[in-house]
């Protein structure tokens, strides 16, 4: 146990201070990272190199397990690691005692999480994880307790007082634990060459993975919501057609169903402002060099293709020029790539 000597906050001869008991626990957290920091220079360091590699080797899938505050430090951990290439889950100790020790294999690698390193549900584990043969990383304070003397690697936190006045409730060792899993986590991610296209494939309900993900064919509009009229309609047909498909614009396109040009709401007051007959042929006042695109590009660049002409929307061609699809700005808010 920790001495532990009253704060300020809690002096009967001082007034209570929010920010003064914030800026405290600030203060000691950031101290017991930068403690921990200092020991990736010694021992430490060789532990976690050593810990990655395990787990880089490792056929089958990363287990983190803990107890208490420990428990719930360890299932971030696993999360981390499972959406930044590395198969992992986290196992309840007590629940493993009573059948869910079937989720670990011999090709997992398991991770115990224990401040004290004498947690019982762990250490009633151990002896069918060694039979198992089960590489065991266990993180505790120190080396000297039961859990890492197990240990195929055992990291050690060091010692350093709580944030809690009482010394009592996890918050420093919980913090420095949380970020021992982060390095794991990421120089496993930087070992394996992990990409932010990697990072999508395991987010795709996220804005992230949307934005990697989707492409132009994902969320354009296909057959009869395409606006389109023949090269032999007029002005009026033109306009029919952009009004009854909603999208402010409308493809023209020849006998072979190619784009050959578009005809747009600015071309429609463009007409008006010069009086021009709405029986004439589209063909003579459309864009004949239209902006288009193909189904394969990414949703999010199409954005910011369109966001830089100051365009509304477009039109999807195939590699012949053939009309596919079209869409607009709220197709692309509507799908979350905006």
């Amino acid at each position: 146990m920790h001495e532990v000597t009253a704060p300020d906050s809690l002096s009967a001869t001082q007034p209570f201070s929010w920010l003064g008991s914030a800026r405290r626990t600030l203060q000691t957290e950031v101290e017991a990272l930068g403690a921990l920091a200092q020991q990736l220079d010694g021992a430490l360091g060789q532990a976690v190199e050593q810990a990655g590699k395990l787990m880089l080797d490792c056929s089958g899938r990363i287990v983190v397990s803990g107890i208490g505050k420990s428990g719930h430090i360890g299932r971030k951990i696993a999360a981390t690691l499972a959406s930044t290439g590395t198969p992992a889950f986290f196992m309840h100790p007590a629940e493993a005692l009573h059948g869910d020790l079937g989720m670990l294999t011999a090709q997992d690698v398991l991770i115990a999480i224990s401040f004290s390193g004498e947690s019982d549900e762990l250490l009633r584990l151990l002896p069918v994880v060694k039979r198992m043969g089960v590489p065991l990383i266990t993180i505790s304070r120190d080396d000297q307790a039961s859990l890492p003397q197990l240990a195929d690697v055992a990291l050690t936190l060091g010692r350093f007082p709580e944030a809690c006045p009482l010394g009592l409730a996890p918050t420093s060792s919980t913090t420095a634990t949380l970020v021992l899993g982060d390095m794991l986590a990421v120089a496993l991610l930087e070992a394996r060459g992990f990409t932010a296209d990697d990072f999508a494939l395991s987010h795709p309900g996220g804005a992230l993975g949307r934005r990697l993900l989707l492409r132009v064919g994902d969320v354009m509009r296909r057959g009869q919501q395409i606006p389109q009229v023949p090269a032999t309609a007029n002005i009026q047909q033109a306009l029919f057609e952009m009004t009854s498909k909603g999208l402010g614009m409308t493809a023209v396109i020849d006998e072979a169903g190619h784009i050959v040009g578009v005809f747009t709401d600015g071309d429609l007051r463009r007409c008006l402002a010069h009086a021009v007959n709405l029986s004439q042929s589209v063909s003579s006042v459309m864009s004949t060099q239209p902006f288009t695109v193909t189904s394969e590009l990414l949703a999010a660049e199409l954005l910011a293709h369109l966001q830089q002409r100051k365009m509304n929307g477009t039109f999807v061609v195939d590699a012949q020029q053939r009309l596919q699809g079209a869409l607009n700005l709220h197709d692309l808010l509507k799908a979350g790539i905006a």
